[in-house]
């Protein structure tokens, strides 16, 4: 069972900058995905609260990094802007990248990036650009397969056994699993995952917003 109580998880704030971003202190864990790989239901399933991150058929709905925490200035959860074929002008999306970029590289209190991708189309061009991305960090990466709920107990292990073979050639700290918010399936494993990260033993010294 989970260590930390994600049913608390509350949002606090909304930014478009780094420097809008809370105090680098403590951890957190950041979530991305290309949009429509099913970010904020993960979000929503894992924390089990069901409206905590806003789910929407339009691609690109998050075009903010939204905080949420667990109780009041402790761990934090972070919601990125979903990326890939979001109908958004090409000057957004490079505004999009340079954030990220940003955030993954200098943000001390980020512990790790829980990526989701869609189990039936995973490995996308944007998924290796996150990937390449926590490489370049060396910020430990942990797919989310999603929507596993969609294909056979055979093709989900299948496309979940390929995965780990192209994360293994990788240099960092990559995993992998099976993920579904609709029959909540590896709800338990991806807290656990969350657990190991949030550790507050692990937290930076404080220092200054993300600027």
């Amino acid at each position: 069972m989970s260590g930390l109580d994600y049913t608390r998880a509350c949002f606090v704030k909304s930014a478009s900058r780094l420097s809008d971003l809370p105090p680098d202190s403590g951890v957190e864990v950041a979530f991305a995905g290309r949009s429509n790989a099913g970010k904020s239901t993960a979000i929503n399933t894992i924390t089990g609260r069901k409206g905590l991150a806003r789910t929407s058929k339009t691609p690109g709905r998050t075009q903010l990094i939204n905080t949420f925490e667990l109780v009041p200035d402790g761990p934090r959860l972070m919601d990125l802007p979903g990326y890939g074929f979001a109908k958004v002008p090409e000057r957004v999306k490079q505004q999009w990248a340079g954030l990220l970029d940003g955030y993954f590289r200098n943000r001390q209190s980020l512990r790790g990036l829980v990526l989701m991708m869609d189990v039936r189309r995973p490995l996308t061009d944007f998924d290796q650009q996150m990937l390449a991305w926590c490489s370049d960090a060396g910020l430990p990466c942990h797919v989310l397969l999603t929507k596993a709920d969609k294909l056979s107990r055979g093709a989900g292990g299948g496309a979940l056994q390929k995965t780990r073979a192209a994360l293994a050639k990788l240099p960092g700290e990559f995993s992998a699993q099976l993920f579904s918010g609709l029959k909540r399936t590896g709800v338990e494993e991806a807290r656990q995952k969350l657990d190991e990260w949030l550790d507050p033993r692990d937290a930076p010294e404080f220092s200054d917003g993300g600027a």
